[in-house]
Parts: structure tokens; sequence; C-alpha cells
């Protein structure tokens, strides 16, 4: 299985049926062709029939399967498209097709998992710990991508550990699935901005998206009474009630649901919703975190804003301005749909990304390089006109 190797020519047995029921955490359909593959199989080979859509059973024990992964990996990555892009947005277009590309073919490694969270391979690590809090309980055996797997034993490290949010003065556990706060500006931006009117008499406020709860942590740090978290994916709204646990503010931080705003019609003080900053289909939980389907979340929370906010009250929109330096929506557009949801702005606080994730990935196009180096984080604060 040497990466330098040509490519073996052992016939593999092709199987006609998966052996075990098919997991995917990110609704990725079961393979159509299916072979076993071990060490006999050389590197360049598996990446091949992985491009051709062949998935491949790992029967060889589990360093041998990191190995193989890590080589198709490299084979995968030395792909890049002959012409330059025209356009930041023609860029980053291509940045997510290599992407989604790399996912798919790297994600037809496949290896058994136990219904007791063990993976069935020879010199494989103890993984029950981070199958089950990424799985829930297993009623029988199943077969995973090893890239999957691999994310979920990554993931499950960050909830261990957590991840050190100075605004707040604590650590944030992440859950499998649900965006890590690990660009700490946004926080600093709800940190720093000044309360409104409404919010020192009546204090309640929501935050919309709440993701790990680490904005609902802070408003509740700064007094707000009770803060009322909403969020789509159900993952993120038992992460944002562990963390409330952990720091001690249960009682004060409440699930409402999965709708953008909580049911009913009480009016809050002060409403935070960070949105995906890039409209786009987003293609697993955590690309909902950055990818907001056709606007539908920032034009949702702007919409209804007026209707839900007390007297002297305001609306809090963070929100990072990459999608206009890419192209893919204007600042008019976002002035427009503020002014068409009959909200005024009182005030803009802004920052610049600090953390290595906010750069451009190694070897990116130089237009995506320079939209990622001219990023801005606003908080814009919203009233009604």
């Amino acid at each position: 299985m040497s990466d330098t190797h040509r490519p073996s020519t052992v016939t593999l047995p092709t199987l006609s049926a998966l052996p075990a029921p098919w997991h995917s955490e990110n609704g990725t359909p079961p393979p159509r062709r299916l072979i076993a593959a071990d060490d006999t199989l050389r590197a360049e080979a598996a990446y091949r029939l992985a491009c051709e859509g062949t998935a491949l059973l790992w029967q060889g024990d589990y360093p041998g399967a990191l190995h193989l992964l890590h080589a198709m990996r490299r084979r995968a990555e030395r792909r890049r498209p002959r012409s330059a892009p025209a356009s930041p947005a023609e860029a980053f277009r291509r940045h997510r097709r290599e992407r989604a590309r790399l996912a798919r073919v790297l994600g037809m490694l496949l290896v058994p998992l136990g219904a007791d969270h063990r993976v069935r391979l020879h010199r494989a690590p103890d993984v029950r710990e981070a199958c089950l809090a990424a799985y829930g309980p297993l009623l029988d055996n199943r077969i995973v991508s090893l890239r999957e797997l691999l994310g979920v034993i990554g993931a499950h490290q960050w909830r261990l550990r957590g991840v050190e949010v100075p605004a707040l003065g604590a650590r944030i556990h992440p859950h499998y699935g649900v965006f890590s706060p690990v660009r700490g500006e946004y926080v600093d931006l709800v940190a720093r901005a000044p309360l409104p009117p409404a919010a020192r008499a009546r204090s309640t406020a929501y935050d919309l998206g709440t993701g790990t709860g680490v904005l609902a942590a802070l408003l509740a740090r700064r007094g707000l009474r009770k803060v009322l978290v909403t969020d789509a994916n159900p993952r993120a709204l038992a992460c944002a009630h562990d963390n409330a646990r952990r720091l001690g503010l249960a009682r004060r931080i409440e699930t409402a649901g999965t709708g953008l705003y909580p049911p009913g019609h009480d009016r809050a003080a002060l409403v935070v919703c960070n949105p995906p900053w890039l409209p786009g289909r987003p293609s697993s939980a955590l690309d909902e975190g950055v990818y907001d389907r056709d606007g539908g979340m920032l034009h949702g929370f702007l919409d209804a804003l007026a209707g839900r906010l007390l007297p002297g009250g305001e609306g809090w929109l963070v929100l990072s301005d990459l999608a206009e330096h890419l192209g893919l929506r204007s600042r008019a557009d976002l002035l427009d749909a503020i002014a068409g949801a009959g909200l005024r702005v009182t005030g803009r606080l802004h920052t610049v990304p600090r953390h290595p994730r906010a750069t451009a990935p190694e070897g990116a196009d130089p237009l995506l390089r320079a939209a990622r180096a001219a990023e801005v984080t606003s908080l814009w604060r919203l009233a009604p006109a």
C-alpha cells in the first residue's frame, strides 16, 4: 500500500451488499458498488476506485486504514484547476466543489462498527465513548465512513477539552455536529455592545440559532434575567443546555424549540442572531453554521424582528461581510433587507477575525485569500424604524 508503488493488480472480492446496515450522520446514501479491501490494495488503485464511485470496505488493521486514507488524500489534493477563476465568487464556488469532491472520494473508505461502538478492526483504538456521544445507542453492527469516524473522534476531544472563551471567562464544550466558537471575535462584540434601555428594566432576551449557547451564556452573565434559545439542530439545543448547566446558568437559559423565534407572541428586550455568514446550501450539520440556504435565516430574523421587540428593545445582528467580498451578497442587499423589514440601524460595532481558521486554506486561490484578508465581522444594532 506504499504511496509510491504502481496500482496493484490483485483482484479483490466484490460484495453484493453491505454486510451490516449503513450509517451516515450527514445523510450520505449508501454506496452502490463495494469491494473488500486490505493491504494488498495500493493507494493509486484505491484512489481510482473511489473516484469511480466504488467504496472500499477495509478488512486490514486500523493503522493500515489510516495510512490508506492519508495516501488517498494526498492524491486528491494534487488535483488543481488549470485556469484561473474570473472572480472571487467563481474562486469560492471552485473551492466548495473541490471540498465536496474530496469529501466524496475520501468517504469511500469504510470500516465496520459494532453495536457496542467498537471498531471491528485489529489495533483499533477504543472509540466507544466518542461514538456513543455522536451516534447514541446502536441496536446492531454498522458500516461507517472512516472519514466520518475520525470526525466523531476529533469532535469528542473538543467536547472533553472545551474551548476557552475569554469574554466569558470560562470554557464552552461543543457537541458533535455543533459549530465550535473558535472564532471568538463575534463573542467579543456581544460582550462590549451597550445593552438597550429595555434590557435594564425587562431583562428577557432571545438567542436565535444558539449553537453551543455561548452567546446566551454571555447575555446571562451580563445580567439578562432569562434567555430563550432556539436552534434548528436538536444537537445544538442539547449542547446549549449542557453548557448552561456547566456554567451554573441552567435556570436562566431555556431552550425554546427548533423554530427561528420562540413560539408564541412574547416580546423581548434584546434579540441576538448570529446567522451563517454565507448564502449557500449546507452539506452537513457543521456546514449549517456557515451556509444560510437562500439567506433564509437572515431574512427570517429581520422580517419578524420589529414585532418581537419591547419598546426600547434592540435586535443585534452579528454578521461577517465575507459574502460581500466574495460577490455573493452586496452591502446594498443587506441594507435593503433591513429597511424592508421596517428596521433602522442605531449603531454598529466591528472587528476583524483573529483566529487562524479565519484565513483562507493553504494553497487557496489568491482571490479567495484576498477576500479572507478583507473580512470584517460586525454587530448591527437594529430597532424598529
